[in-house]
């Protein structure tokens, strides 16, 4: 049976009488729109599997694509055609960067230097940024503007 109870102020809060379950909101994807498909899949499947991520689906006749997890469920990537292409600038409305965690700081560099075999705009070389924790990462622009970074939370190998 459902009753409103107040919560934090909203006494519109429905939720059953017996106490609500815990809850664990993760992304499931996130959807992008690019200025041709063609290009950006090239792109990405290159650079997407060094990461760790695979396509999911086949692409459909419009040239939908996505990537996720290798052998791992996860959060997904998706592109379409823009249908209203623009110019991207991480500095206004909108996304501002994707960062894709990967398991080591080798990664990290191996990542950095297929961006600048690729003439990327690198906009932080690898390096440790300590003001976010165990935090080491690079960042690169993508052809249509987008920021990438590639970011391991673990120590150095040894």
């Amino acid at each position: 049976m459902w009753q409103a109870r107040e919560q934090r102020g909203n006494p519109l809060c429905w939720r059953p009488q017996e106490e609500q379950m815990p809850r664990n909101g993760f992304i499931d994807h996130i959807g992008i729109g690019v200025p041709d498909l063609a290009p950006a899949k090239r792109y990405y499947d290159e650079l997407l599997p060094i990461l760790g991520l695979r396509a999911w689906f086949p692409a459909p006749e419009a040239g939908e694509f996505n990537y996720g997890p290798a052998g791992a469920r996860g959060s997904q990537i998706f592109f379409y055609q823009a249908v209203e292409p623009a110019p991207h600038s991480r500095h206004g409305t909108g996304l501002q960067h994707l960062s894709v965690m990967v398991s080591s700081r080798a990664i990290v560099r191996e990542a950095h230097r297929w961006a600048v075999a690729h003439n990327a705009e690198v906009v932080h070389e690898p390096r440790e940024f300590p003001e976010y924790g165990e935090h080491y990462a690079t960042y690169f622009l993508d052809p249509h503007g987008f920021m990438l970074e590639v970011v391991c939370h673990r120590a150095e190998e040894t």
